[in-house]
């Protein structure tokens, strides 16, 4: 019993906090009297999941592969453009101002004319992750390039270094620590990019799970939906937590 009951506790403990949230959520939504309509008390929410958690599986596994699929596409994309930045000053003076620009209109308002092009379906949702996590990617990774150790770079072109020798053995190696900070902070970004294509687009997912739950009125499936997300975007942020470690040991 005793052992059943650590895991618990420890977890008490540790996020004591929203423990004290969720418990005075439950203390003012009994004290006032609300309507589940307008607001459910998380036992109600609970309930809810506890009753059919496999209805949120499959939304959750949707909206979490389509986030890790274009989490890896704008980070690739970003990265990639990041390096021919560094690598030609032609190719930085026009790459890095159409970064600029491009990233400066909301991603919202690009929706309706990237589902023309590749349709109302995944694909679309893909392409809208990607656009939010390239940003974030070619700016760390474009500053990580830059932010050699001093005097490094003289003395790699002291010994005659060739480009390609400086660019593996020293920028490369230099960006690292730049390039998985872009990707720990991207990830959690991608599920909320996710969640709101699908929201506006209808496709499947626990986005288009909440706007149907929101629109029947259904508000534990509504918050229960939320938590999920919620959860998932944790769940990457942990996952590149994990993989940013892994690297960092292997790199330095």
């Amino acid at each position: 019993m005793t052992a059943a009951i650590a895991p618990l506790a420890h977890l008490v403990r540790r996020y004591w906090a929203v423990t004290l949230i969720v418990v005075a959520w439950q203390i003012w939504v009994s004290a006032a009297g609300l309507s589940s309509i307008v607001l459910p008390g998380p036992l109600a929410v609970a309930a809810d999941f506890a009753g059919d958690p496999l209805s949120y599986a499959r939304p959750a596994a949707l909206t979490f592969a389509v986030a890790i699929v274009g989490l890896l596409l704008g980070f690739a994309l970003g990265a990639g453009l990041a390096i021919l930045s560094w690598s030609s000053r032609i190719l930085n003076g026009l790459l890095t101002p159409l970064g600029l620009i491009f990233t400066s209109i909301p991603v919202v308002t690009l929706i309706p004319i990237i589902a023309r092009l590749l349709g109302y379906d995944v694909r679309t949702v893909i392409a809208i992750v990607s656009l939010i996590c390239f940003f974030p990617a070619f700016v760390y990774v474009g500053a990580g390039l830059r932010a050699l150790p001093p005097g490094s770079d003289d003395l790699f072109r002291v010994f005659g270094g060739s480009r390609r020798q400086r660019f593996t053995r020293l920028v490369l190696p230099s960006a690292v620590p730049n390039l998985m900070l872009a990707f720990r902070l991207t990830a959690p970004e991608a599920v909320l990019a996710a969640v709101v294509a699908e929201f506006l687009m209808g496709t499947d997912g626990l986005g288009y799970m909440f706007r149907k739950a929101a629109g029947e009125f259904d508000t534990e499936r509504a918050l229960a939906t939320s938590l999920i997300a919620t959860i998932t975007s944790v769940a990457c942020f942990g996952l590149a937590l994990a993989a940013e470690r892994r690297v960092l040991r292997r790199w330095t």
